[in-house]
């Protein structure tokens, strides 16, 4: 012990120490609670033996009912949807804007900084705020396109089960199209303006230089947005819970929020966590994915 402490007050073990901390919290509030979910995803879980640790060990029996349930199917049908929808939606509205910018006109920087008021509010706030604009009788979303003529009628976006995840999605684009715009403006701001002078001297049209300049250079960026736009959407909780409650009958439900409605309403916490598990998976597929597109960066 008096070697260790003299070796940090050298500087010898002082980087250890300064990684040490940081990784014993990351191992206490985030390693063991997953350790404990993924144990209870196969344990037989009620009210009463919630509180230990030693539970009728079932195997996969919690994982074959769940996909046995006639819900489990459409549920993640509607988290497929919500996750492509929300993260194009993004992707394709952050990257025009990117552009946009990217030109460099008077008053860009604050204009661009205007968009992130979305991206720092609360997921409860945002929901409120679009609780408003997509109200069957006097929303602002209805108004407009009752306006242009696209719709005729309005259009109960919460609560017909042919819109309510589609209420979900708008919101959610909104919420999240600031960080794709910031992350790909940040991209673009690398590219040399050499390569563009290049190809123009060369006889590149606008296109022709976007289609072989600006998309291959942005390929790691690109990959890390879209990892990381389905890890934030996989975790979005709060506008399901502002906007729609997962309804009407499952039509907006998706597995994050069926999640915490089976383990924390109907009293499943098997079948919550082994929902988890299964979204743990897909969240460490995109954590890879991130960590390939980042990695040439970090080396560099």
């Amino acid at each position: 012990m008096k070697r260790f402490l003299s070796s940090v007050r050298d500087g010898r073990g002082f980087d250890i120490t300064l990684v040490a901390f940081p990784l014993t919290f990351l191992f206490l509030m985030a390693g063991l609670p997953l350790i404990y979910n993924v144990v209870m995803s196969f344990q037989e879980v009620d009210m009463f033996s919630l509180g230990t640790f030693a539970r009728p060990f079932v195997g996969l029996k919690n994982y074959k009912d769940l996909f046995a349930q006639p819900e489990t199917w459409p549920i993640l049908g509607n988290t497929v949807i919500f996750v492509v929808g929300s993260i194009a939606g993004q992707f394709l509205i952050g990257f025009g804007l990117a552009l946009f910018f990217w030109v460099n006109f008077p008053g860009a920087s604050w204009l661009r900084g205007l968009f992130l008021v979305s991206w720092v509010m609360p997921g409860l706030v945002v929901g409120a705020i679009w609780n408003w604009i997509l109200s069957g009788d006097f929303g602002v979303l209805n108004f407009i396109l009752k306006e242009s003529g696209i719709i005729s009628g309005n259009i109960f976006w919460r609560s017909d089960p042919h819109f309510s995840l589609y209420a979900v999605i708008i919101a959610n684009v909104w919420l999240g199209t600031a960080f794709n715009m910031i992350l790909l403006s940040v991209g673009l701001s690398g590219i040399p303006g050499d390569l563009y002078e290049a190809a123009e001297l060369d006889g590149a049209n606008a296109w022709q230089r976007f289609w072989t300049i600006t998309l291959p250079m942005m390929r790691s960026t690109i990959g890390a947005i879209v990892a990381l736009g389905l890890i934030f959407t996989l975790q979005q909780f709060d506008l399901f819970a502002a906007i729609t409650s997962g309804g009407p009958n499952n039509s907006s439900n998706v597995t994050q929020y069926w999640a915490w409605d089976l383990s924390f309403r109907q009293y499943d916490f098997a079948k919550g966590a082994t929902i988890s598990v299964i979204m743990i998976i897909f969240v460490m597929f995109a954590s890879v994915v991130y960590v390939r597109s980042t990695r040439h960066e970090v080396r560099g």
